[in-house]
């Protein structure tokens, strides 16, 4: 992930400001007035800034690339530190258009490693990115995306995802609502999948969605010291070793929103139903899916929007179904018919066949600066998540919640692209993430 770029954009530009030649918050000493001189000298064109001056990276004008110091955080992946080279295009109106950003980092858990990132966005229809890395041990990742038709203006919408990423940091602590954290193992989970989402826009406003998905996840003895391996706590439960499905599921969908990557007024409904099987299209079924999720967009006030999201997810049928393929709640992200956000807990917290989750943050713009060669948005957003897991469908969703408050703060370079970091407490304390995109 190009994690909290923007930050650094920011801090970029104030860097940039500081280092100005000349500059000087004294007030110039008064001269007493001197007759101008006969003749005029052409005037000597200030000397380019020095390859050792922040000048110099922070001007993205002569600078090969932007100099970007990477933190990233989450509860299961500790602390990742390095260096980002980010190099940005923007068009005649500041917007980013394209974004290269390689990067050289450290993770405790696995060592030294690196990646390379692009993220293209020709137009406000199409965009595609493209990310590949490795550290010294265990992690490994590809992840390819393309889409086009995503203002829903054309008779069809299409997204495309090839991903293989192998993963180190997992955590499982049994299956239920009140799965104990006492309980706490980690697995090595690889996993191989191609995705296909065919969208056939009825309106502009009305879609009716195909998604394909075929899977292979391999799920192997975990290598974190001090945290028990899952196979000698759990044993051979379902979906330890190699699994795979494909997944056919069919969607429709309402949406409404502004903006799809920024939203500031609208909503956004999907009631969806699905089938996933072992092998071929409908043999040997591993479960049946039925779900809603929602989001909304409010102004509440100028520079304030109140985000509301809710999913609810139901697995009628299962037949020898890997732990993996519950539903979940857990992390910072929102995954239709997967993992949903709980964010004072780490991905994948809870697991069961049916989940319900409910999430509430204000956003409030608070500062707006230009930086570097684009624009940003500073905001705030206390927010609230809730949710649980269930095994029975009469279970009543709204008993026994986990309960989460936190604050995020984000930056906006409009219209493509939100950094966040977001602090949550919950029951089992402080959990803190950072990444790209909105929750929701």
């Amino acid at each position: 992930m190009l994690t909290r770029i923007l930050w650094r954009l920011c801090v970029g530009g104030l860097l940039c400001a500081l280092s100005v030649p000349g500059r000087t918050d004294e007030p110039p000493e008064q001269q007493p007035s001197i007759p101008p001189p006969a003749t005029v000298s052409t005037p000597v064109p200030a000397p380019a800034p020095s390859v050792f001056s922040p000048a110099y990276w922070f001007n993205p004008a002569i600078a090969p690339f932007l100099p970007v110091p990477e933190i990233a955080t989450d509860p299961d992946s500790g602390t990742t530190v390095g260096l980002l080279a980010v190099k940005l295009s923007t068009d005649d109106q500041g917007d980013i258009r394209r974004i290269i950003a390689p990067d050289f980092l450290y993770n405790p858990y696995f060592g030294y490693g690196g990646h390379a990132r692009i993220y293209d966005y020709p137009s406000t229809n199409v965009q595609w990115s493209a990310i590949a890395g490795a550290k010294e041990r265990v992690e490994r990742e590809v992840d390819l995306e393309y889409q086009s038709g995503i203002l829903r203006e054309q008779t069809w919408s299409f997204t495309y995802s090839l991903v293989y990423d192998r993963d180190g940091t997992p955590r499982f602590f049994g299956i239920g609502n009140n799965s104990p954290a006492i309980a706490e193992t980690d697995y090595t989970e690889q996993q191989e999948y191609a995705q296909a989402q065919i969208g056939y826009n009825l309106t502009h406003t009305w879609q009716l969605q195909y998604t394909a998905l075929a899977r292979s996840v391999d799920v192997l003895p975990g290598t974190l010291a001090g945290i028990a391996s899952l196979e000698t706590r759990f044993g051979r439960i379902l979906g330890v070793g190699t699994n795979s499905e494909i997944l056919n599921r069919f969607s429709i969908v309402y949406d409404t929103r502004d903006n799809v990557t920024i939203p500031s007024v609208g909503m956004k409904w999907v009631l969806y139903t699905g089938v996933a099987s072992r092998r071929g299209v409908f043999n040997d079924s591993l479960y049946s899916e039925a779900g809603v999720d929602g989001r909304a967009y409010f102004p509440i006030a100028a520079g304030t929007i109140l985000a509301l999201h809710t999913d609810l997810r139901y697995l009628p049928e299962t037949h020898r179904l890997p732990f993996w393929a519950l539903s979940a709640l857990g992390g910072s992200e929102s995954n239709i018919g997967e993992s949903q956000p709980l964010r004072g807990f780490g991905p994948g917290r809870f697991y069961d066949r049916d989940a319900f989750s409910a999430s509430a943050e204000i956003r409030r713009q608070v500062a707006s600066f230009n930086a570097i060669s684009t624009h940003v948005d500073l905001e705030l957003a206390p927010f609230v998540d809730t949710g649980r897991v269930f095994e029975r469908p009469s279970t009543n969703a709204l008993t026994e919640l986990h309960t989460v408050g936190g604050l995020g703060i984000r930056g906006l370079a409009r219209p493509f692209v939100v950094g966040y970091v977001d602090l949550g407490y919950g029951s089992e304390g402080v959990a803190v993430f950072t990444g790209i995109n909105y929750p929701f």
